[in-house]
């Protein structure tokens, strides 16, 4: 239905008053009427006075239908009509990042990344490499009491050490029986002490397993471990247990050599075994005795080889990274904190409820703070061994987040205005991202939910399990790489939706064509960085799922350590990522009059303000009209 919105002037060109009316329109009626689809289109207008001085009228009545897109010059007092700020779902106030001067953006852009910089610096010249391995040769310690006496441990060193064989000849010299013979590991090596500070034990065990023409390793080769690990925290009190499993090993081994009676003595290589993880170090010794239990009735360990030795490689975070660590999360945390108040304080001052992009900004804050929160503290003064698992739910919180944030962001400024502000449309890809963050849920709660009380216990320790990881794993890198293409391609529907629509600039004035190309240039740049963020971030992702080997680098006297540095340079990206959203994509607290608006949006007459002012300033005044970057990026339905 058309609408008649009728103006009436007096003399001198200055507007007496506007009416809205359902009239259906005719030929007879005067050019003072103007006829155009539905409103609500407010009018702002100006008339050129005698001596060539600009002059603008108030904000006409508004009528309540969906705008229009295109204006309409009427001649008559040169009043222009043009869609107000709509009160739509999707109409986001002019955002800090268009009103912000070049000036300020380029210094907040340098300060964030000297703090960026300073990020990667801390995990590389000051804090030490992430994790530490330590080697530990079993010892062949002597049971002489009964068989399951479970009260005993076998100290390996010491004043009470175990009585020791060297090797399985002298057992079979002294008549020993491979029940009899316990394998003694004392964590740590002497006069050393574990801490609190290492946060996580994790140890891997390998077989020292020589050939023999008539014990080989048979095909399929299960390994019966009898395992028992305790702790003490001084060197005169008695053992106490923590944990005791029955736990089996597939072996892996490979004779690079001929079988022949001449290599009879040298060793398979085989491959390293998962054997335990601890979720906390709260005390200062560890003992692990290990038994090779032998039946030859019910085939436990029958047909293994001749193991010689027990070899046991213990991993834990180091100290002086744990406190680097820490320190940067009692950070960060009161930073993202306290943006994310400001933030969503600077939205509910707002005449509308919040949109769809400004709640996923605010619940990425929310995950990030999530992860950021330094409950780790406690870990130094409890023993809480589900410090493990919590941590890497936070983690896998975030990731869901991001992930999503990520296409959402894109999507509202590629969608079309009808599809905009609803989460569902967006089902398709945050649905994946969803499920494949739960499936990665259950795969964790299947070994350290389990680990919780049987530490020995590992996913890995069978063929289905092994593989079951293993798929895991490499569906979860190509997804993170598919994504990240997927998300290129958004970025790259965007960009050329942009550069259509530069195609109307030169038509503009020159404040206001200098205006929106600052808009398209700061949109695309935020476009790229966080194209740059999510490679770093599946990267970092496929990094911290391989568990690749520790690196440094040496530049003159001063050794880099390159793991340390990417952990703390892409957490301290993700900080800096989330707190320049939140700043950016805040309603600007700029509130210009309405003259001053409509000249610069308007006429493009530069009067009494400053090209920068002009060039940079958002031009929309109402605290509920779109923003401009909605407006540039996004598609209009009705085209």
């Amino acid at each position: 239905m058309w609408t008649c919105v009728s103006l009436y002037f007096n003399a001198d060109c200055s507007r007496s008053r506007v009416g809205c009316s359902g009239i259906k329109p005719s030929p007879s009626q005067s050019c003072d009427s103007c006829f155009f689809p539905p409103p609500p289109w407010k009018l702002r207008g100006r008339s050129r006075a005698e001596k060539g001085g600009a002059a603008r009228f108030p904000t006409g009545r508004r009528c309540d239908v969906p705008p229009a897109r295109s204006w309409l010059l009427l001649a008559r007092c040169n009043i222009f009509f043009f869609p107000p700020a709509p009160d739509l779902p999707f109409a986001m106030a002019g955002a800090i990042i268009e009103n912000m001067s070049t000036k300020k953006l380029v210094i907040g852009g340098v300060i964030l990344l000297l703090f960026q910089a300073f990020a990667f610096m801390v995990g590389g010249l000051i804090a030490p490499s992430p994790t530490t391995a330590v080697h530990y040769l079993a010892s062949k310690c002597v049971d002489t009491g009964k068989q399951g006496q479970e009260t005993k441990w076998f100290m390996p060193w010491g004043p009470n050490q175990c009585d020791k064989i060297r090797n399985f000849d002298e057992a079979m010299a002294k008549k020993i029986e491979a029940n009899d013979i316990v394998f003694a590991a004392h964590i740590p090596l002497p006069k050393k002490e574990m801490s609190p500070w290492f946060q996580f034990m994790l140890v891997i065990l390998q077989f020292d397993i020589a050939f023999k023409m008539y014990n080989q390793i048979e095909e399929g080769a299960m390994v019966t471990l009898d395992v028992r690990l305790a702790y003490r925290d001084d060197t005169i009190s008695e053992w106490t247990e923590l944990a005791h499993s029955f736990e089996q090993r597939k072996l892996s081994c490979n004779l690079t050599i001929s079988k022949t009676m001449d290599n009879e003595g040298r060793c398979y290589e085989c491959d390293l075994l998962p054997f335990m993880e601890v979720g906390s170090v709260a005390h200062k010794y560890y003992l692990l005795n290990i038994r090779l239990p032998v039946n030859v009735r019910k085939k436990v360990n029958v047909g293994i080889g001749e193991i010689k030795d027990i070899r046991l490689v213990s991993i834990h975070q180091n100290g002086g990274f744990t406190k680097v660590w820490f320190a940067m999360k009692t950070f960060l945390t009161p930073s993202i904190l306290i943006i994310m108040i400001w933030y969503w304080r600077r939205i509910t001052l707002m005449n509308r409820p919040p949109v769809l992009l400004e709640k996923i900004i605010l619940a990425l804050g929310i995950s990030m703070t999530f992860i950021n929160i330094p409950v780790e503290w406690f870990s130094i003064g409890f023993n809480w061994t589900w410090m493990l698992l919590f941590g890497d739910i936070r983690q896998g919180i975030f990731y869901s987040m991001l992930l999503s944030f990520w296409i959402i962001f894109c999507g509202e400024h590629l969608m079309d205005q009808t599809e905009r502000n609803r989460l569902s449309v967006y089902w398709k890809q945050v649905g994946p991202i969803v499920f494949g963050s739960f499936c990665l849920f259950i795969f964790d709660m299947c070994e350290r939910g389990v680990q919780l009380t049987n530490p020995f216990y590992s996913i890995w320790a069978t063929d289905v399990g092994t593989e079951l990881a293993m798929a895991f794993i490499i569906v979860a890198g190509i997804c993170a790489c598919l994504y990240f293409l997927f998300l290129c391609f958004m970025v790259f529907q965007v960009f050329r939706n942009i550069s259509g629509k530069r195609m109307s600039l030169p038509a503009m004035s020159k404040a206001r064509r200098l205006h929106y190309e600052g808009l398209i240039f700061r949109f695309k740049f935020l476009m790229l960085v966080t194209l740059f963020c999510a490679a770093m971030t599946v990267i970092f992702f496929i990094i911290s799922q391989l568990q690749v080997n520790e690196g440094h680098w040496h530049l003159g006297d001063h050794m880099v350590q390159v793991n340390s540095a990417f952990f703390t340079g892409i957490y301290g990206m993700w900080n800096l990522y989330v707190f320049a959203i939140m700043f950016l994509y805040a309603p600007s607290h700029k509130r210009y009059g309405d003259e001053q608006s409509s000249a610069q949006c308007i006429t493009g007459d530069a009067g009494g303000n400053n090209g920068e002012d002009i060039q940079l300033t958002t031009t929309i005044t109402h605290v509920d009209g779109p923003s401009e970057i909605y407006r540039l990026a996004g598609k209009d339905a009705q085209e």
